[in-house]
């Protein structure tokens, strides 16, 4: 295949192959429509040859996407187990046996996974792409993903999971448009002489192609034009066949038109149509598209029921294709009929947004309907909508279920769908109305034999009372839903309240709690309810910072993290990479702290209060390093935070305006801000429990002269600041590896330490203010680093620096982790960032560099605290 002016871009898809040996790789192909992205790809094979076993998959432009399609695509192709087990294994499983298919390519080819058109792709392939690249390094493939930019929204989701493969694995190639010359040698090639072509084209190649195959002279002025003006050289029946394969997306099967077979050879022999897989196809998706939107009405609506009812009759067509032709004939029953299918097939891979769209599609023409029909799918539609991240529509739809169920008299149906409107209501950041609904739940479900759903109820009560840090009653209620459970058989309910009782326990300081969690994670690990066990290890770990017991924290964090990548439990993830942040900003390791609340905050938008804590660090930390102009963004996280009115969120969102508050000078906003979530923790049930959200906040407060002595409850720390304490203070931080409060204690007794800490870290604004302080003391104020070697050229943060001086020495990242009082993962995640920002692909020669930059380990100064 003879490509003008992508010679480069082959080139880097050979290397790519070439690499594939070191293990697994990934080419990303990014062009607008019609750049020749596929022709790139299928150019690459064909020069591959057997070096390569190339597999196709591609995304449809359906009006729902298929679940998994591409990967139905590619398991007709590889066989086996994968193709047996596709429509009916569990998605784990299928993904495993993708990894197993990919790992063992026939004879000596290196696999190559070709994925086309992904700004069409459904969620669970989106999920599949994440869930391969994570572990591409182990199967030695190349993955060769195609898609249009101009279609890829800002906030669209395959950004963030492109953004989340390993960037080493990676490399992106953008087509450009041909170049005039390479448009004239096209022209020339075809005979044709139109200098006009480039212009009207913009070298875009197949509209180039598509110009210079029709007959007549000139240029048609648009891609309608063009197809209709070749489409009216063909013969009446081949015209009909065009028309037909016009509204079949992607390709249609040789079967539906095993009756035209002269017209589709008059297609084929003229380049209108292309041979696809097992049928036939337009060369592409703008072709296509330009005859089935030149159609009328009438006529599409017929050819659509036409395939409708060719399509039904073959056994093993996606539902998905049948609901979009059924939709696009006006086809009521069949609709009816194929949507709860596909949606109930998409909700079994974790399509949940095509899952609920489907729904979507349906529930407007169940209006005649028996209503416990129509609440039924609402139900359906709803759970789809919930685990999708479509909060909004899953609480309308459970508001109609719940009315519907109330008109029917039915206590259990009505009891259930007041307790899933008070877990929305509760994500939504609305903890009133949802402990309203909890309540409700409650009162209905115990006017009848007491069951699972009463059961569940329990549960669902409790964990609200465990999350606004009312105890008692979290244990109490938890208690309650756990006997019931097991008297009943609900495992999955007794894992719950489990949780609830041990995460309730943790809160309040007992240590059985603790062991409570473990325990509940283990149990429900094995018993394969994963969204129970990461719950158990988030809380752990979550209420561990909140307790600045660091040590449990960063063990937690240790096990959890994989866990939750392995099962792909994003949700969860980004949750505690917000947490883990915080970790990382008490022990002074800002860099890492950005990254993981960065990757907390890529992704889908969430609704209420979950991120609040990973907004709080990264604008801390921007803030500590002197950026200016927050406020209104740590105002809009802290809208959120008090929204919802708990503790762990309004605690971080206070302490985050208070502390820029002070950055930037305005001490008497700063102490209002305390004031306001002081007021907001101390004033309802169980919010007193939060000694250390209340500890920093006094600080604040007493730091800008609004305090004079420690209110009840604060945390060690803090109190011992307040009461003159500084150096216990200080010690208290340090010997727990947190250098920055540790400074701020400092600042108290010491400046000098504390200005050398707050210089290391590069906390220009409280050095600022606190030598500013020095000077209207008519103290001695001592220098700042010299601007020589204030900004490091490399590009190394301070703490990498530190790490890079400890690898010159020869330490391990077991000793550097120890030295540092960092976890070895974060030691590994330092020595990676430090071997690429200096260029070298070892230790050794990044201690060579070390020495060349004068970066060492120098000896500890008396008096200088450790960080």
């Amino acid at each position: 295949m003879d490509l003008l002016e992508r010679d480069g871009e082959l080139a880097a898809l050979h290397r790519l192959l070439a690499e594939c040996a070191a293990g697994g790789r990934v080419a990303v192909i990014s062009g607008e429509a019609g750049a020749g992205k596929s022709a790139l790809a299928a150019a690459f094979a064909e020069a591959a040859g057997p070096r390569a076993h190339v597999v196709l998959g591609a995304c449809d432009p359906l009006l729902t996407p298929r679940a998994l399609g591409p990967l139905h695509d590619i398991a007709r192709a590889l066989g086996g187990r994968l193709r047996d087990r596709i429509t009916d294994a569990p998605r784990a499983e299928v993904f495993d046996l993708f990894l197993e298919a990919l790992d063992r390519p026939p004879q000596a080819a290196r696999p190559v996974v070709v994925l086309e058109d992904l700004h069409w792709a459904d969620e669970a392939t989106l999920d599949m792409i994440a869930f391969v690249g994570r572990r591409l390094a182990l199967c030695r493939a190349l993955l060769v993903i195609t898609y249009r930019a101009e279609e890829i929204a800002p906030d669209h989701r395959l950004r963030t999971v492109l953004a989340g493969l390993p960037p080493g694995l990676v490399r992106r190639v953008s087509l450009p448009p041909l170049s005039a010359a390479a448009v004239a040698e096209l022209t020339r090639r075809a005979g044709r002489d139109s200098p006009d072509v480039f212009a009207v084209t913009g070298g875009n190649p197949l509209l180039v192609t598509e110009v210079l195959a029709a007959a007549a002279e000139g240029v048609p002025p648009t891609v309608r034009d063009l197809i209709l003006s070749r489409l009216a050289t063909l013969s009446t029946r081949a015209r009909d066949v065009a028309r037909l394969v016009s509204v079949i997306p992607a390709h249609a099967p040789a079967g539906l038109l095993t009756d035209r077979a002269e017209a589709v050879d008059e297609c084929l022999a003229t380049g209108i149509l292309t041979a696809k897989g097992d049928g036939v196809a337009f060369r592409h998706e703008l072709l296509r598209r330009a005859v089935e939107e030149s159609l009328s009405p009438v006529r599409r609506m017929a050819l659509h029921a036409e395939v409708l009812a060719a399509l039904s009759a073959r056994p093993g067509v996606d539902p998905a294709r049948l609901v979009h032709h059924a939709h696009h004939a006006a086809d009521a029953a069949a609709v009816l009929r194929w949507a709860p299918v596909a949606a109930r097939r998409a909700t079994a891979v974790g399509a949940y947004r095509q899952a609920a769209a489907h729904y979507a599609t349906a529930l407007p023409l169940l209006a005649d309907h028996p209503p416990a029909e129509r609440a039924e799918l609402l139900e359906e539609y709803a759970l789809a909508a919930y685990h999708g991240g479509l909060s909004v529509e899953a609480i309308e739809a459970r508001r109609d279920a719940l009315a519907l169920r109330e008109r029917l008299g039915d206590p259990l149906g009505v009891g259930g769908n007041l307790r899933w409107v008070s877990r929305l209501l509760w994500w939504n950041g609305r903890p009133d109305e949802a402990r309203a609904a909890a309540w409700r739940s409650v009162e209905v479900l115990e006017a009848v034999p007491p069951g699972r759903e009463l059961a569940a109820a329990y549960s669902n009560l409790s964990q609200l009372f465990m999350l606004a840090g009312e105890l008692p009653e979290a244990i109490s209620w938890g208690r309650r839903a756990l006997e019931l459970a097991l008297l009943t058989g609900d495992r999955d309910t007794e894992l719950h309240a489990m949780v609830n009782i041990g995460s309730a326990r943790t809160h309040g300081g007992d240590q059985a709690g603790v062991a409570e969690l473990q325990r509940a994670h283990e149990q429900a690990a094995a018993a394969g309810f994963d969204d129970h066990a990461g719950r158990a290890l988030v809380n752990l770990s979550t209420i561990a910072v909140d307790a600045c017991d660091f040590a449990t924290a960063e063990a937690a964090f240790d096990r959890m993290v994989p866990f939750l990548v392995a099962r792909d439990l994003d949700g969860y993830l980004r949750h505690v990479l917000g947490h883990r942040a915080r970790l990382e900003l008490f022990r002074g390791d800002w860099q890492a702290a950005l990254d993981d609340a960065g990757q907390a905050l890529t992704g889908p938008p969430v609704p209420g209060p979950s991120l609040v804590p990973a907004l709080a660090v990264g604008l801390t930390v921007r803030a500590r390093t002197g950026e200016p102009g927050l406020i209104a963004e740590a105002q809009d996280a802290a809208g959120r935070a008090y929204r919802g009115g708990e503790a762990q969120f309004v605690g971080p969102a206070a302490i985050l305006l208070a502390e820029l508050s002070w950055l930037a000078g305005d001490d008497e906003r700063a102490a209002a801000e305390a004031r306001r979530g002081i007021a907001v923790l101390t004033g309802q049930p169980g919010q007193a429990g939060q000694p250390w959200f209340l500890g920093e906040l006094a600080f604040w407060l007493w730091r800008c002269g609004g305090l004079q002595a420690p209110p009840a409850g604060t945390a060690e720390p803090y109190r011992l600041l307040i009461e003159g304490e500084w150096r216990r203070a200080a010690q208290w931080w340090r010997d727990r590896g947190c250098p920055y409060p540790e400074a701020e204690a400092l600042s108290f007794g010491d400046p000098a330490a504390a200005l050398r800490i707050y210089d290391r870290l590069g906390a220009l604004p409280a050095a600022r203010r606190l030598r500013a302080t020095l000077r209207e003391r008519g103290l001695p104020v001592p220098r700042g680093p010299r601007p020589a070697t204030a900004a490091d050229p490399t590009g190394l943060t301070a703490r990498q620096r530190e790490v890079l001086a400890l690898l010159a020495e020869g330490l391990s990242n077991a000793d550097i982790a120890a030295r540092l009082t960092l976890s070895a993962k974060t030691v590994d995640h330092h020595v990676s960032a430090v071997l690429t920002k200096l260029g070298v692909p070892n230790r050794g020669q990044a201690a060579a560099a070390a020495r060349r930059l004068n970066i060492g380990s120098s000896p500890h100064v008396a008096g200088e605290p450790h960080s």
